[in-house]
């Protein structure tokens, strides 16, 4: 017998709120609800936040930019020299030289012809797909595909979804994560489909996993297949390759990705903005075209001129990449001989696995107390019953913050029985 639906009443703006509230003392109850602990004063390897001093292991902060002297120095200046901002979109008053300068600085980094800034990688890759997977370039009766990894960013996600409801002429393959064999099985299964366009998804980095993707791969099966290989590299930029140019240097396909998105947010600075670079026929067309780049102010000139010199700096030497990379190292090897369980791999990402949120978000707590600031992550972020400390190595830290948080993991790894 089949169960009839119930139609759902109206709800008013007053059943709207407690529903609302409802909801979220679920969350609190189930320990899934994510708290915000404020960092009382400077970014770095050591930050003070709850009364006392923390080893910082939840940020970005790859290189240690985020308050490296150089970097608040030419924002100083950026902001002496040019203003604040310029209470404008790019196109009619928002371009300054210097926002020119860093899109060519991104692109010759990179590898590639072009780049083209805009408020965050979010807003990149949603302008990317939104803006070239949707657009019918004076064609009727088409269809395109995009085979996107099942754990790609959320940005892309979305970035997807948007194209697809914006117009009915794209299908989606989302391959198992890293699975190089399905994904090539599709792309032979669709040669008889005629697809007009072809996209070929992936995250440099996979930010939950700590986990490249292995481009070498990747750059050949889109060549064999004339297909348009997008590989988003913000976990990866300044933080893999011998040069710090990110998963296709450390890959050995450094200038071979034809769409490239990044951030400004994590290694490069730490503070705003991202970015598309690729070919330059692609990114004109993305500044007539991209709706997030077309209605969004221009980035502020402090932020503008900090990212130029974190690329000056990493053009000068890589002694920051190097220790980034030893750091990584030695937390890896220190953390699994305490006897956790984390995912291989060779990013400063170290997910140290512990299954359920309660304990995840117990153990951050706990962390917390024994001046360790690391947070943890649960379902919907990653699968159920894989919730996991994510940590995050830094340049900034000092093998002396790394041994101290170590002691810590130890010691309230026995007392919740993780080891």
């Amino acid at each position: 017998m089949s169960q009839s639906k119930v139609k759902a009443k109206k709800m008013g703006v007053k059943s709207l709120y407690q529903n609302l509230d409802s909801e979220l003392n679920k969350s609190r109850e189930a320990k899934t609800y994510k708290y915000e602990v404020p960092v009382e004063g400077l970014q770095g390897g050591v930050v003070q936040a709850a009364g006392r001093s923390q080893v910082m292991l939840a940020s970005n902060n790859y290189l240690g930019l985020a308050n490296h002297p150089r970097i608040v120095e030419a924002a100083r200046k950026g902001l002496e020299k040019y203003g604040y901002g310029l209470a404008s979109v790019r196109f009619i008053c928002g371009t300054q030289n210097i926002h020119l300068e860093l899109e060519e600085r991104i692109a010759r980094f990179l590898g590639v012809e072009s780049a083209i800034l805009h408020s965050s990688c979010f807003a990149a890759n949603e302008a990317f797909f939104t803006a070239l997977v949707s657009a019918d370039l004076g064609e009727t009766d088409y269809r395109d595909v995009i085979y996107s990894d099942q754990l790609n960013h959320a940005s892309i996600i979305d970035g997807i979804r948007l194209s697809r409801i914006a117009v009915k002429t794209t299908d989606l393959r989302a391959y198992k994560h890293n699975d190089v064999e399905q994904l090539k099985a599709w792309l032979s299964e669709d040669q008889a489909k005629d697809y007009r366009l072809s996209v070929i998804v992936t995250d440099g980095v996979f930010s939950m996993e700590g986990e490249y993707a292995n481009l070498a791969d990747f750059v050949d099966i889109a060549k064999r297949n004339d297909a348009l290989l997008f590989v988003d590299e913000s976990h990866s930029t300044g933080v893999l390759g011998a040069t710090g140019r990110g998963t296709p240097e450390h890959c050995g396909v450094h200038g071979k990705i034809d769409v490239i998105s990044g951030t400004l947010g994590k290694a490069l600075g730490g503070a705003a903005g991202g970015f598309i670079a690729g070919k330059k026929v692609l990114v004109d067309y993305l500044r007539q075209k991209s709706r997030p780049y077309t209605f969004s102010n221009s980035l502020p000139p402090a932020i503008v001129c900090a990212a130029i010199e974190a690329i000056n700096m990493l053009e000068e030497d890589n002694s920051l990449v190097e220790k980034l990379h030893q750091n990584t190292d030695y937390f890896r090897k220190e953390v699994q001989r305490l006897g956790f369980t984390i995912l291989p791999g060779v990013h400063p990402i170290v997910p140290v696995m512990v299954g359920e949120a309660s304990i995840a978000q117990d153990m951050s707590n706990l962390l917390l107390d024994e001046g360790v600031y690391v947070r943890g992550l649960w379902y919907p972020v990653v699968p159920k019953g894989e919730a996991r400390l994510r940590v995050q190595i830094s340049a900034a830290h000092e093998v002396e913050d790394l041994d101290r948080a170590l002691s810590a993991f130890q010691k309230v790894g026995k007392k919740l029985g993780v080891v």
